[in-house]
């Protein structure tokens, strides 16, 4: 849409050794000749919620209502691989969060109800911690990649302290999408 804002919540993995990781798994993924649009390791984020297009004023109101959020920082656990929807058709691979998946919910469901107030829908999905690496084109070689997100089921990528929580704009290219921080809001 013309004049808006494409935009979401995300918590930005900025370890480098984590970055380094989840880039050697995507080159695993990569190897099994599955058709793969592998997330760019700068734009690797945790997603919290997707907000769509939003008009530029909105910006000052969503900020006021992200400075009342309480949460402290805290660290996350990645580890292991899935996939959604499920494993025999998958459309996203994903790290697994372990530790902090309880503080990440906790950032959602104080989320959810601010922004209902300020007129968006109520996320009909409800709110899956995980880190999504790849995107899945077609099937091709699927049960190859299966089988390796598998194996991979119990890969520690390792643990990171997330302190500041980004109201991200998403500008879509035919390079891929470019994320710019719009607002921030960190844990006290």
């Amino acid at each position: 849409m013309s004049g808006t804002i494409r935009s979401f919540f995300a918590f930005d993995i900025e370890d480098a050794i984590i970055v380094r990781r989840l880039s050697k798994v995507q080159g695993m993924l990569a190897n099994t000749g599955a058709d793969l649009k592998l997330v760019k390791p700068q734009n690797i984020h945790l997603t919290v919620r997707f907000l769509g297009d939003i008009p530029p004023p909105m910006v000052d109101s969503i900020y006021e209502e992200m400075k009342q959020l309480s949460f402290a920082p805290f660290e996350i656990e990645l580890r292991g691989l899935g996939a959604f929807p499920k494993l025999s058709h998958p459309r996203v691979v994903w790290a697994g969060i372990r530790k902090g998946a309880d503080e990440l919910t906790d950032v959602f469901e104080q989320l959810e109800p601010r922004l209902r107030g300020l007129g968006f829908k109520p996320d009909t999905k409800g709110f899956s911690p995980h880190l999504t690496i790849a995107r899945v084109r077609t099937g091709r070689n699927k049960a190859r990649l299966a089988e390796l997100v598998r194996e991979l089921e119990d890969y520690e990528f390792g643990t990171i302290k997330v302190e500041c929580l980004r109201l991200k704009k998403s500008d879509l290219t035919p390079r891929g999408p470019i994320y710019t921080n719009v607002r921030e809001v960190c844990g006290k």
